[in-house]
């Protein structure tokens, strides 16, 4: 009987031990699980956020973007007769243009095309030369200096505007760097660039002192793609 004793102690020892592991394995799984439930909540729940931030920007109206126009320390409108149209200087030759920044001119022919043509541009950003033969193609142009580059306000009211504006309504929004030439007049960090045509061709320019949705939607109004030396070419 001693013996049978101990058995059953030893086997009900064992089954305790057996059901403790058990359980702790039990517990461990449902902590994993709900630590996994808890990851899944958090990347869904930023996910979730995310897309409704970029609805809510797709979303966003135009005249939302930066100030209003009276608000937008924007020069008078400049203009002066153009030239350059057709005129193409070998590729990798820098030109010297006489504005800043340029709004038409001899160009490369060697024009944006296809995946290289974009709406907002930062340290990607084409030769001037090639943004110029854009111009010639109807492309409103945005040029924004460095000391814009270095506001995240405006670069963010940029960004904004760029996906407002997809590549088909032909509105570029790129940097301008000391290396391209001299800089723009003081408090205005923003030109709007504009080459019209085919007949009594201009070059247009608007700088303003702050991003204005306004300002560039009514810009654009008045300076359509089609109005342009070259309307209609890529």
């Amino acid at each position: 009987m001693g013996k049978s004793s101990k058995d059953r102690d030893r086997r009900a020892i064992a089954e305790q031990i057996r059901r403790e592991q058990q359980s702790k394995e039990r517990r461990r799984t449902i902590v994993v699980m709900l630590a996994c439930l808890a990851v899944g909540a958090i990347i869904i729940g930023f996910a979730a956020v995310q897309y409704l931030d970029n609805r809510r920007k797709e979303n966003r109206p135009v005249s939302d973007i930066g100030a209003a126009a009276s608000a937008a320390d924007c020069q008078p409108v400049k203009r002066r007769n153009a030239e350059g149209s057709g005129q193409h200087a070998a590729t990798g030759t820098p030109i010297d243009y006489p504005d800043t920044p340029p709004a038409y001119g001899e160009h490369w022919g060697n024009y944006l095309m296809g995946a290289e043509i974009k709406n907002f541009y930062s340290d990607d950003r084409p030769e001037v030369e090639r943004l110029v033969h854009s111009l010639e193609h109807g492309y409103t142009i945005l040029w924004y200096d460095e000391t814009a580059a270095a506001d995240s306000a405006t670069m963010s009211d940029l960004e904004a505007l760029a996906d407002r504006f997809p590549v088909g309504d032909r509105l570029i929004i790129a940097p301008w760097t000391a290396e391209d030439g001299d800089a723009f007049p003081d408090g205005t960090p923003l030109a709007l660039t504009h080459w019209t045509g085919p007949s009594n061709q201009q070059g247009i320019w608007q700088f303003c002192g702050k991003v204005s949705g306004d300002v560039v939607s009514d810009f654009m109004k008045e300076f359509p793609a089609g109005n342009a030396p070259e309307p209609g070419a890529a």
